[in-house]
């Protein structure tokens, strides 16, 4: 099992994101279920980023919204980095 860590600036970006799209709450919560049990589960569509941000990951959160994390394996911590639309993460 993993741990999922946040940073305050996930906290502002969500809480605003979570304003404007109260619906994906709930589908948000199944999918941190889901990384803490198995972050590399085919349903989260995790996928390592390229060129500036290389070295974070991102999972679906919807086929627009994408969530970036950080993936410690030897510390099994999964630390959430953003949330947003594919263009606002990217």
């Amino acid at each position: 099992m993993y741990t999922i860590l946040t940073t305050t600036s996930f906290l502002r970006t969500a809480q605003k994101f979570f304003k404007r799209h109260p619906e994906l709450k709930t589908r948000f919560e199944s999918i941190i279920k889901i990384l803490q049990k198995d972050p590399a589960n085919p349903s989260l569509k995790l996928h390592a980023l390229k060129g500036e941000l290389k070295g974070l990951f991102a999972v679906r959160l919807t086929y627009k919204y994408r969530i970036t994390i950080i993936i410690r394996l030897k510390q099994k911590e999964i630390i959430l980095i953003d949330i947003g639309s594919h263009d606002e993460v990217y």
